[in-house]
């Protein structure tokens, strides 16, 4: 049960959601989560005749049951004195392994794109979304707006890590005093909201000077709170009071539910604890929701039947297509990938018989639970055979993906009787999803190690993807934030 890796790329985004306008000189942040220090930020900008770097730097710890995981990213934008894009970096440091990108920007709007996850390396061309800026561009175009209450304004903006754009509304607010560790300064109030495709609207707030330095941002999530405080140098790298995130993606169950491994379906009454907020459950293949006037919904987990059928998939479904394809963190075309995929299968042609084959080896063959991973890709999962619930589910689609079935990356909730102390609760949790006979279909390696039986009607999804950890940053919006009134269970 996890979710770290979710969390962290949603701070991240929190720290870039705003540019800090800084000089050459590095501008430090002290990052906290419900009031525990939790990590660091650093912002560069370096001018060197035309071009402009500016760097966001942020290194995070957290503990998960006592076991600390940290997990550092930056990423570089590179741009011209009038902020148009020539390039950018970033890095990504999960645990064990580095992943480090790197992108031209070409004349002609195309972007050359290298990537290196450990020994392995990649590049790919992509296209420059049309009028999308960095940070430089965003700096320039904020001091041009300025600081005028009710002012609302909004950008396309590149993000490295995601090799896409997002779109931001920036609205600016009040003026308040603020209280920054003890030194209270008066700033403006300014509202960001960015949405990142498929994966929902993320808010977060942030407190500027008059010269448009970001010295506070807040952002709430699965129920904790977010902060991000300018500091000193000192103090932001001094030693981490790390938060305990276990607790935290954890949701009481109003009763035992027992063995699930027979029941048919389960009804879950839901109540969001804001009902101002666009609170959202997705329904899928295996779930459904119902909507009530009063706030709550009514979900339905019917875990949907495997059925025989062929694979290779030779279908038309554009969902089902682009589950097929590998990507940084699925690397389904990987020699050692596709070599585990065919021990995995043996001699069947059945899909349904292959994903259930695969979803035991992986039960078996990831031998250290290791709960300090946090979010490694299916290629760095088959070489350290350690990890949690996201590395079963990486490592579980990939090796559907190598033989040609689609396969995708689930996150929510999880049902559990009795986990490391959590009992009768739901838990954050990740699974995998297979496309078989026009279905997705759940499979869960991970409760099959556990000896749980695998995926059942106690597994309430939030969000689905290609197995990036951004693909779940909704969840993170979503978890924390609902509580679960009743059960009622159909055998």
């Amino acid at each position: 049960m996890k979710s770290f890796g979710f969390v962290v790329i949603a701070v991240f985004y929190l720290a870039s959601s705003y540019c800090l306008c800084a000089t050459e000189d590095a501008e430090y942040l002290a990052i906290f989560i419900d009031g525990h220090k939790s990590g660091y930020g650093v912002h560069t900008r370096i001018v060197d005749g035309n071009t402009v770097r500016t760097s966001e730097q942020m290194e995070l710890t957290m503990e998960r049951m006592g076991s600390p995981v940290s997990i550092g990213t930056t990423e570089t934008y590179i741009e011209t004195i009038k902020g148009e894009p020539l390039g950018f970096e970033a890095v990504m440091d999960w645990s064990f392994m580095q992943t480090k990108m790197t992108g031209k920007v070409l004349d002609n709007g195309k972007v050359e794109v290298k990537s290196v996850t450990g020994q392995l390396e990649s590049a790919k061309t992509i296209e420059w979304p049309k009028g999308a800026m960095m940070a430089e561009g965003l700096r320039l175009m904020e001091l041009e707006k300025g600081l005028v209450k009710g002012e609302e304004f909004s950008a396309l903006v590149f993000s490295p890590s995601l090799l896409l754009a997002i779109n931001a509304k920036v609205i600016v607010g009040d003026k308040k005093e603020v209280d920054l560790l003890g030194r209270v300064v008066t700033l403006t109030e300014v509202t960001t909201k960015m949405t990142i495709p498929m994966s929902g609207e993320m808010t977060s707030l942030a407190y500027v000077d008059d010269e448009l330095n970001a010295l506070k941002m807040v952002m709430p999530m699965m129920g904790m709170k977010i902060e991000m405080l300018a500091c000193s140098k000192e103090f932001a790298l001094s030693p981490n009071d790390p938060a305990e995130l276990m607790s935290k993606a954890f949701i009481k169950s109003p009763k035992p539910l027992g063995d699930l491994s027979s029941v048919t379906s389960i009804k879950y009454k839901i109540r969001p604890s804001d009902t101002t907020k666009n609170f959202n459950i997705p329904s899928t293949d295996n779930q459904s929701v119902e909507k009530r006037s009063d706030g709550t919904a009514i979900l339905t987990v019917r875990p949907v039947k495997l059925k025989s059928d062929k694979f290779p998939y030779k279908g038309s479904d554009k969902e089902a297509i682009e589950n097929l394809k590998p990507n940084r963190f699925i690397q389904s075309d990987n020699e050692m990938i596709i070599k585990l995929a065919k021990e995995a299968v043996g001699d069947t042609k059945n899909a349904a018989i292959a994903v259930k084959r695969i979803e035991a080896f992986v039960a078996k063959y990831i031998n250290d639970r290791n709960l300090s991973v946090g979010y490694a890709s299916a290629v760095e999962v088959a070489q350290s055979r350690q990890g949690d619930c996201t590395e079963f589910a990486v490592l579980t689609a990939a090796l559907c993906r190598a033989i040609g079935i689609p396969a995708r990356v689930v996150a929510g909730v999880a049902y559990v009787n009795d986990f490391m102390g959590m009992q009768n609760a739901f838990g954050g949790h990740a699974w995998t999803e297979a496309y078989i006979a026009g279905k997705w279909v759940g499979l869960d390696a991970s409760f099959v190690e556990h000896g749980w039986g695998g995926y059942d009607a106690g597994h309430i999804a939030l969000a689905a993807g290609a197995g990036r950890p951004e693909d779940f940053i909704q969840m993170v919006f979503s978890l924390g934030y609902f509580e679960i009134e009743a059960v009622e269970i159909q055998m």
